[in-house]
């Protein structure tokens, strides 16, 4: 007999903002290609005014091992970020996909969820943009969806908590009866006279 057919999942359809690439680039800029520019610079810098001899050397290496990653990143990150992220808001459960290296994707289901918290972190306040954290009874992790505007946001979590709340009152399917089982039929008394082996008694 075959199996039967599953529906298949769809991708999540709904993109975030998009000034989350701007803030995604700002972030970059402050805690990854930013410094290592300004060590690529700084060592640069130093070089020259010490040790000038140096610089034919030390100028390839800072541009291989500092200056061209950060730009990389700079330039990449916010990019693929946006094109993989995405989010979906089904009858049951929440989907979420994000990575833009290692991509990761979350299914959960709302039976499971325990809070629903929006976060505005300096940067994102600066572009209107608010993190939706799931937080779940699962070991696995929250599920974060970053880049949302302010607004969508938090209708956003105003629709996950009515559909925790609904998932969770709605009532329990009615049981099917159980049929009662057949009755045993009753032992036939043997006729007057008779033994219990069918032969009649003695006179």
């Amino acid at each position: 007999m075959s199996s039967p057919v599953l529906p298949r999942l769809r991708p999540p359809r709904h993109r975030l903002h998009p000034a989350a690439r701007r803030w995604w680039t700002a972030q970059a800029l402050v805690s990854v290609s930013g410094p290592m520019l300004l060590a690529a610079l700084a060592l640069g810098l130093l070089s020259g005014l010490f040790f000038p001899g140096a610089l034919p050397w030390l100028a390839p290496l800072l541009l291989v091992t500092l200056v061209a990653p950060s730009l990389g990143y700079l330039i990449l990150m916010p990019r693929r970020r946006y094109v993989t992220h995405a989010w979906e808001l089904g009858t049951h459960a929440v989907y979420a996909a994000d990575g833009w290296i290692w991509r990761r994707r979350r299914i959960t289901p709302l039976a499971q969820v325990q809070t629903v918290d929006t976060v505005r972190g300096p940067i994102q306040r600066r572009y209107g943009l608010t993190t939706l954290t799931v937080t779940t009874a699962s070991t696995a992790g929250d599920v974060r969806i970053a880049g949302l505007s302010d607004a969508d946001a938090e209708e956003l979590a105003r629709v996950i908590g009515r559909a925790v709340h609904a998932t969770r009152t709605a009532p329990a399917p009615a049981a099917e009866p159980v049929p009662a089982p057949a009755a045993a039929p009753y032992p036939v008394a043997p006729a007057d006279g008779a033994g219990r082996d069918g032969r009649e008694g003695a006179a």
